[in-house]
């Protein structure tokens, strides 16, 4: 998608409102900033709230650099039913609730416990998983029996925040694809009463936290006062990577595909290895692209003529 139209180029990061999808928060930024290119790193049911990172024109190209960031979220458990969504939605009310068992705050712990660390869970049957070339909310709302795909993810840390009779919540943090709902169901086995995820906030993603972030209504008081370029997030602040500079007669190669030798730095900031992702600069601190270090930075002076860099983002 072109960028000519744009006028915004940045990260915004987004408090979303529940009730609606990632998708239709991007729709909602777009027309407030009437911008074309809006996307974001990191889906959020349409239940949940919290932060959502927004990228904007140029930054759309970094979303692969994001999605893979640890998820801190705030979630509520109700217990004695089961649902077949894993949340609010697919729970029958026609159905008896179960007797749920008392629980002490250090069996609670015991619970909780075998929950942290590597673990395999399987996605909900609400969710947008490919099997067999479709996504699985809609074999699942067809009535279609499928065996849902497992996965293999990381819950780093899991607190209880308070509990009552039926309802638990819980604060955790977690590796990327953790569906929370499915770990909601899952307690819910384990007490042999049944579990669903009633409530879920997202509070953190990577390093940037829900306290930073702003709500729809406060994105389009910025836009109408024209303040909003100031909260935006720059490629180089978003990104942790090493970086170098080029000379001013290598800048205008870069969109051409041209990679930079050593001959064409003019500076090094970090000490990337071969591999590394590493961020090219212009003299004004622009970043002209994103690309992996085919040397290391002690290499570039003893070889001056070694490409530095193999692209894989340029940003015209």
């Amino acid at each position: 998608m072109s960028h000519k139209s744009d006028n915004y180029h940045g990260l915004l990061l987004l408090s979303k409102p529940g009730g609606i999808s990632s998708h239709d928060a991007v729709d909602r930024v777009r027309k407030i900033l009437s911008q074309r290119s809006v996307g974001h790193a990191g889906t959020l049911d349409p239940a949940a709230e919290g932060l959502l990172i927004m990228l904007l024109g140029k930054a759309t190209k970094i979303a692969q650099y994001l999605t893979n960031q640890d998820k801190e979220y705030e979630a509520e458990i109700s217990l004695g039913q089961t649902s077949s969504t894993y949340d609010a939605e697919g729970v029958d009310s026609s159905i008896e609730p179960k007797p749920v068992p008392k629980l002490s705050a250090d069996q609670l712990e015991q619970l909780l416990s075998d929950f942290r660390g590597a673990i395999t869970q399987k996605v909900p049957p609400i969710s947008a998983v490919h099997v067999d070339g479709e996504r699985l909310y809609r074999k699942t709302r067809r009535g279609e029996k499928v065996d849902t795909p497992e996965r293999n993810i990381r819950i780093d840390s899991l607190e209880v925040i308070g509990f009552d009779e039926t309802r638990i919540r819980i604060r955790l943090t977690c590796s990327k694809g953790t569906y929370v709902r499915s770990l909601a169901h899952d307690i819910g086995e384990r007490l042999g009463c049944g579990g669903y995820l009633s409530y879920l906030k997202r509070t953190r993603s990577g390093k940037f936290g829900l306290k930073e972030a702003l709500t729809l209504e406060n994105i389009e008081q910025l836009q109408q006062t024209n303040e909003l370029s100031e909260t935006l997030l720059s490629i180089d602040q978003t990104l942790d990577f090493s970086s170098v500079t080029v000379n001013e007669s290598f800048q205008g190669q870069v969109q051409y595909g041209r990679r930079p030798r050593g001959a064409d730095i003019t500076g090094v900031d970090g000490d990337f290895q071969l591999g590394d992702n590493v961020l090219l600069k212009n003299q004004r601190g622009i970043v002209l692209a994103i690309g992996t270090a085919v040397v290391a930075a002690t290499g570039l002076t003893a070889e001056p003529q070694h490409e530095v860099i193999k692209y894989n983002r340029v940003f015209s």
